[in-house]
């Protein structure tokens, strides 16, 4: 009987139409990628946590009692919300640009292309989970460092620590997105990390004053983007810039925007994911 009834062509499903923002779509995977580094917690928020304790025992426990002050405050205090910044910038990188290999090592990446979700809230999820870690892991730090004697951080300006926090945050986490999306696999993200990233976080003051380098370095130092996220966010608690506050904070700003776009357009385009 199946051979005498007509045959009717496959008719595809209708796309489903979201006119506006796919805010449901946009949660899940924002929730996915939050949920992702918190089943492993002891990995990505407490181990950064251990190392920064490290830094701290060796650079101020054992360097820093033959240093002298800087800027009239105490060598812990200066280094203190450098390395909380080196913890959000490499959580931030590594979430981001981790999800997205896995998801192409294991053919995952139709949870989030084959669901009606825009390039917009594709970066949006992807870079703030990243942002959603690189603060998480920032705070224990920062609560951490506080137990520590003689490393009390007093809030002066909490509009420049926010702001640098959140700034670096998105940063690193869609250069994460661009890694992801170039990598085909760990290595590649591994080089990233070691090539780019450390150098960029160890030469941009963490540890010193920049100003007091000898040239050319102090000049090459000053168009490193990571030099200016740290002096911000350490402004934001001593009080003092060692660069041009106001320069630093407009280029994190449109360093945030430039990249993100840049991510949108790979996104729409598909490329490293539909390919």
């Amino acid at each position: 009987m199946d051979d005498l009834a007509p045959r009717r062509a496959a008719i595809p499903p209708a796309p489903r139409d979201f006119p506006g923002f796919n805010a449901l779509g946009f949660q899940t995977l924002y929730l996915k990628e939050v949920r992702r580094f918190w089943k492993v917690g002891t990995q990505t928020v407490l181990a950064p946590v251990v190392t920064t304790l490290l830094y701290m025992l060796v650079f101020v426990v054992a360097v820093g009692g033959d240093r002298q002050s800087v800027d009239g405050i105490t060598f812990a205090q200066f280094v203190s919300p450098g390395l909380i910044m080196m913890g959000i910038l490499n959580n931030a990188f590594a979430n981001s640009s981790s999800s997205l290999l896995q998801a192409k090592m294991f053919g995952l990446t139709t949870d989030f292309l084959t669901p009606p979700l825009a390039p917009l809230e594709q970066v949006l999820a992807f870079s703030l989970g990243a942002l959603t870690r690189g603060l998480i892991v920032g705070t224990v730090i920062w609560l951490t460092i506080l137990f520590l004697p003689g490393t009390f951080l007093t809030v002066r300006h909490a509009w420049a620590i926010v702001y640098f926090a959140v700034n670096a945050s998105m940063i690193l986490g869609l250069l994460g997105i661009l890694t992801g999306l170039w990598s085909e696999k760990f290595d590649h993200i591994a080089g990233i990390t070691n090539f780019v990233v450390m150098p960029m976080t160890f030469l941009s003051g963490t540890f010193f004053l920049v100003d007091r380098l000898p040239e050319p370095f102090r000049t090459i130092s000053h168009f490193n983007p990571f030099f200016y996220l740290i002096d911000g966010f350490r402004y934001g608690f001593i009080g003092h810039a060692d660069g041009n506050l106001t320069g630093g904070a407009i280029m994190a700003g449109a360093l945030t925007l430039g990249l993100f776009w840049l991510c949108w357009r790979l996104f729409k385009s598909g490329w490293r994911l539909k390919s």
